[in-house]
């Protein structure tokens, strides 16, 4: 059991460094498919917003690889919905060998999540068909309404999350 202070500060400490309003974008290293999870981790139901993930920026300059001929290596695979697609407006295309993919929320309440599986490779690393977590540091995720964008960067952990309108 932890003493008091120490528990007392830890729940101060997340208690600040917890989102009022927000997503929270994991990346999940899989073979042979990726998958991506955003989760609305606020309070308030995102609505008419963009989510960019912008993968550019990445340590290991990473691209989505989505056909057996292109810019990947080895296994490809599609981009596939496996969670929340209903909150999309439409699903976006991705196209071999692009570094960036944008959904289109209609609306996404809070706690819900939506979750896409897809293969991505590193352009830079010996092993392109494996993306660690590392690899990832550095890509961007923008939240985009009509009023404003958010943006964030991925950390070493392969986890991003992007503050968001309040209700």
């Amino acid at each position: 059991m932890l003493p008091k202070s120490i528990l007392a500060a830890t729940l101060g400490l997340f208690a600040a460094t917890s989102l009022q309003a927000g997503v929270q974008i994991r990346f999940i290293e899989g073979a042979p498919k990726d998958r991506f999870v955003l989760t609305n981790v606020g309070s308030c139901e995102v609505e008419t917003s963009t989510v960019k993930i912008d993968l550019s920026q990445s340590a290991g300059r990473l691209i989505f690889d989505v056909t057996e001929k292109g810019a990947g290596v080895e296994v490809f695979q599609p981009l596939e919905f496996v969670e929340g697609a209903d909150a999309l407006r439409q699903f976006p295309s991705v196209v071999d060998g692009q570094n960036t993919i944008e959904l289109e929320i209609v609306s996404l309440a809070a706690g819900d999540k939506l979750a896409f599986t897809i293969d991505v490779d590193d352009t830079i690393g010996q092993r392109e068909i494996t993306v660690t977590e590392s690899e990832i540091e550095g890509a961007t995720v923008s939240y985009t309404d009509a009023d404003e964008t958010s943006t964030a960067t991925f950390s070493s952990e392969a986890l991003v999350n992007v503050t968001t309108k309040g209700c």
